[in-house]
């Protein structure tokens, strides 16, 4: 009796689990924008499952997603792509280019051409001597004091009839107000960090960031902390974000530190990356 009850149990938390291995996999691919020296991440979000993950630094992603989710690819300077899983991408690695926003630049048009007389063209862009006239009077009118008081702006109390909010409270108006203070109470205060506040965070950066893409560029731990220090510096991580941590804020800001700062270092990483 025991052992059939066991296989039971055994088959009901086996059908409780299937479903879920089989709901979310991993799908992965990678982002090509076309700018090989462009190292910020794309930001890569699950909008049906609520989900979220970085590409590294040479565009490869990876996040949890199942048949029929609506994937987002997101990056300042290019427009935005939305993908809409199927069965065939699910098991099978993809790639989604973003296009550049293109800057507009506006037509410029010369109406008139010059002949190169310069008393003919002067006539041209010069003002006329009337338009030069009446502007000087329009200045001086403008300068003098006035003659007559202006008319009080606004409208009788015999055409506006009773003011029902007289003695009323505003409840939109407390209603903003104390939704305004609760979100300053919830929020904590920006403020400068001292030393020591700024070497506890480096140091939960360490603990608890994924740091793996340094070190792909062949920085060892010196090299990390002096990468640490110039990203809190250039970034403000310390002042921004001691206080409200988030692993996925903080390392993409660190990677977006370290797009700027592999421009001006030279990195192992760095150059097989360009070499191959």
């Amino acid at each position: 009796m025991e052992i059939r009850y066991i296989k039971r149990f055994l088959l009901f938390v086996l059908f409780c689990i299937t479903p879920k291995l089989w709901g979310q996999q991993k799908i992965s691919g990678k982002v090509i924008t076309g700018d090989e020296l462009d190292l910020v991440p794309v930001l890569v979000v699950n909008i049906s499952g609520n989900k979220s993950s970085l590409s590294d630094m040479s565009g490869n992603f990876e996040i949890e997603a199942k048949e029929n989710d609506e994937i987002r690819f997101v990056k300042e300077g290019y427009y935005r792509v939305d993908k809409k899983m199927t069965k065939e991408e699910i098991n099978t690695p993809f790639n989604i280019i973003l296009k550049k926003i293109e800057i507009q630049i506006p037509e410029v048009k010369i109406k008139y051409k010059p002949t190169g007389n310069l008393a003919k063209d002067n006539q041209h862009y010069n003002e006329s001597r009337k338009l030069q006239a009446l502007k000087s009077d329009m200045d001086d009118y403008m300068k003098s004091p006035l003659n007559q008081p202006l008319p009080n702006n606004a409208i009788s109390k015999t055409f506006t009839g009773h003011d029902f909010n007289v003695g009323q409270v505003n409840l939109f108006g407390v209603f903003n107000a104390v939704s305004g203070l609760v979100k300053k109470a919830t929020q904590p205060k920006i403020t400068k960090a001292n030393y020591i506040e700024t070497q506890d965070f480096l140091r939960r950066v360490k603990n608890e960031v994924n740091l793996n893409f340094l070190k792909k560029y062949g920085m060892d731990e010196e090299q990390i902390d002096a990468f640490l220090l110039y990203a809190d510096k250039t970034r403000l991580l310390a002042k921004r974000y001691r206080k409200d941590f988030s692993i996925n804020v903080v390392e993409y800001e660190l990677k977006v530190a370290f797009a700027e700062y592999s421009k001006t270092h030279k990195l192992e990483g760095t150059q097989e990356q360009y070499i191959h």
